[in-house]
C-alpha cells in the first residue's frame, strides 16, 4: 500500500454482526492514466466522492481521514461487491451468492438515495454534510477525471467478467 495504489476492505456496518461485502482497489492518477483504455472503463472517478463527504474511512480519526481523503483526491477505484448485504432498505441476501458486481460512482448531488445515505450516515455515526464542508478546500487540488458523465444514465453496474 502506498500512495499509488491501496486495498480496501468493504463492510456493511460497524458492529460485531457487519459483515464484509466487497473489496476496492484504487490507484493514482498517475497509475490510471498508464491502464490500458479497455481497463479504464472499470475504474470510477473519487473526487465527488471525497469533497461530498461521501467516501470516508471508519474508525479512523477524523484527522487521519481528512488527510487520506485529501490524498486520495484526482484517485479511481475499481469495486467489486460480493455480498449484496442490503439493497437499499430491503433485505438483502443471507449469504454472499452470485455474481460479484462492479460498482461505480456518485458524481453529482442527487445521484445517490438520500435515504441510502442518511441510513450509512446513521450506521456509521457520520455525517455526510460535515465531512463535505471540512473538505471544501480540497476543491483546489481536484482535477476533471474521466468516468464523470456516466452516471447521467443508470450506474453501469456489471457482472464480474467470465474467467
Amino acid at each position: 500500500k502506498n500512495e499509488d495504489f491501496a486495498q480496501c476492505v468493504l463492510i456493511d456496518g460497524n458492529s460485531t454482526d457487519a459483515r464484509l461485502n466487497g473489496v476496492e482497489y484504487i490507484v493514482s492518477e498517475r497509475i490510471f492514466a498508464t491502464l490500458p483504455e479497455d481497463e479504464k472503463k472499470f475504474w470510477h472517478p473519487h473526487n465527488f466522492e471525497i469533497l461530498s463527504g461521501q467516501l470516508i474511512g471508519p474508525g479512523l480519526p477524523d484527522i487521519a481521514e481528512k488527510e487520506l481523503m485529501r490524498r486520495k483526491v484526482n484517485s479511481y477505484g475499481k469495486t467489486w461487491h460480493l455480498w449484496m448485504t442490503d439493497s437499499h432498505g430491503k433485505a438483502g441476501d443471507a449469504l454472499p451468492i452470485g455474481e460479484p458486481h462492479l460498482a461505480w460512482s456518485f458524481n453529482r448531488d442527487g445521484e445517490a438515495d438520500p435515504g441510502m445515505l442518511q441510513g450509512r450516515d446513521r450506521r456509521f455515526g457520520v455525517d455526510s454534510n460535515a465531512k463535505r464542508k471540512e473538505r471544501s478546500n480540497f476543491s483546489n487540488l481536484a482535477r476533471t477525471q474521466r468516468g464523470t458523465e456516466l452516471l447521467a444514465a443508470p450506474a453501469p453496474l456489471q457482472p464480474a467478467p467470465p474467467q
